[in-house]
């Protein structure tokens, strides 16, 4: 009877932000199990190069390839019922939503002007609604669907100067327990992964070679970022029969951040004088 248990084979897979960064990472780690990914973003060129280096890892068989693209912007209605249309027309179905896609702004909050704040929950916050609202009509038919949304460290501790960030990141755990407790019933399960430190497209620049990833790393266990796989596994593990039971959920992935209290510091400054 356990046999089963993380078989993903054949499920559709709808993932926003999926052709860069984390969103790119759970799409392969979806193809490799036997999935069906369906990548979406507002940049083809990106979304066509993703589709490609997908089909690669798994070429598919007679009945077609199996990873695919839409051009999808979570700020517009339209655009993302056309992406949702899009999937059913390619595959037939819709088994699983993953709301990957998100942007940045990093100024002090004194500075921050209320449109970038607007922006950045736009894009986080209503969009990932939008599109859970449209996969809902699906998913209440068929009585069965998984979304999966992105949540982050931040949503659990501060990050100074991503205020907007940081606060649409926290919004994401409120609308993922409302939505469990609202559409469990229709068969839907919602949850949420939050990333810990993962140089991506949009914090790349903020993190890797700076005094803010020096300290970052310092306070995680295990003395390094984590990679986009290291998060891929937790979605695939959420789409599964082995989770059939978990519904509001936020998982941590994080190298041990939030567990840090006190612990052994390799920072330069910490080291013992030689005698």
């Amino acid at each position: 009877m356990t046999t089963n248990l993380f078989d993903v084979t054949d499920k559709v897979v709808l993932i926003t932000g999926g052709a860069s960064g984390i969103g790119k990472a759970m799409a392969a780690a979806f193809v490799q199990s036997g999935a069906k990914a369906v990548v979406g973003s507002r940049t083809l060129e990106k979304v066509e190069g993703a589709v490609e280096e997908l089909n690669k890892l798994n070429p598919g068989n007679e009945e077609g390839p199996v990873a695919a693209g839409v051009a999808l912007d979570v700020c517009s209605e339209n655009s993302v019922e056309r992406a949702i249309n899009k999937t059913m027309d390619l595959y037939g179905r819709l088994d699983v939503v993953i709301n990957s896609a998100g942007i940045m702004v990093k100024k002090p909050t004194v500075e921050l002007t209320a449109e970038e704040f607007n922006m950045v929950h736009e894009t986080h916050v209503t969009g990932t609604l939008r599109v859970c609202q449209a996969a809902e009509k699906i998913f209440r038919e068929q009585h069965d669907g998984s979304i999966i949304n992105l949540a982050s460290i931040s949503s659990f501790v501060d990050l100074v100067q991503v205020t907007a960030y940081a606060a649409a990141k926290n919004a994401i755990l409120g609308l993922t327990r409302s939505l469990a407790n609202e559409w469990a019933k229709h068969g839907i399960r919602t949850n949420a992964i939050a990333p810990g430190f993962v140089p991506t497209d949009i914090n790349r620049k903020m993190i890797e070679g700076t005094d803010r990833g020096r300290r970052i790393i310092e306070h995680t266990p295990m003395q390094r970022f984590g990679t986009g796989d290291e998060i891929a596994g937790a979605a695939v593990f959420l789409a599964s029969p082995a989770a059939k039971f978990i519904n509001g959920h936020t998982i941590v992935i994080d190298g041990g951040y939030l567990a840090s209290g006190i612990g052994d510091s390799f920072a330069p400054w910490a080291m013992p004088e030689e005698a």
